[in-house]
């Protein structure tokens, strides 16, 4: 059996470095991690990933080819659309689109829909000029 720097096997539990912590340090890092997930930065950017995952389940297959999720700031969805009439068509179906993102986030996140058009909006983020 293997043994750590100070000569106790190592063997099933916590990382070698963290059994010797006190309990209270590591329920502090457990704290900090819970608190920067339920930041209302760290929830948006949360619920727009899932929203770019699951766009064509929101939306249908044409409309996500057209068009792509973009923020949610103070309960508004911000969907970017490639032309004029793929917006007039977010705009068209905004109460479902609300009502599928919300499904899918599990959450009422989302109350409004706002639409901007912007022509690389229905491109994958390789091609639109975004990167990663």
């Amino acid at each position: 059996m293997a043994t750590s720097r100070r000569g106790k096997p190592r063997g099933p539990g916590p990382h070698p470095d963290l059994r010797d912590e006190p309990a209270e340090r590591v329920e502090a890092v457990g704290s900090i991690v819970r608190q920067l997930l339920s930041g209302s930065r760290m929830r948006r950017g949360m619920a727009i990933g899932r929203l770019v995952r699951a766009w064509e389940r929101v939306v249908g297959t044409r409309l996500a080819q057209e068009t792509a999720p973009v923020e949610v700031e103070g309960g508004a969805l911000l969907v970017a659309a490639s032309t004029g009439a793929w917006a007039q068509q977010v705009s068209f179906l905004a109460r479902e689109i609300v009502r599928r993102a919300n499904d899918e986030l599990g959450a009422k996140d989302v109350r409004t829909v706002r639409v901007v058009v912007r022509s690389d909006a229905g491109k994958p983020l390789r091609d639109s000029g975004f990167h990663s």
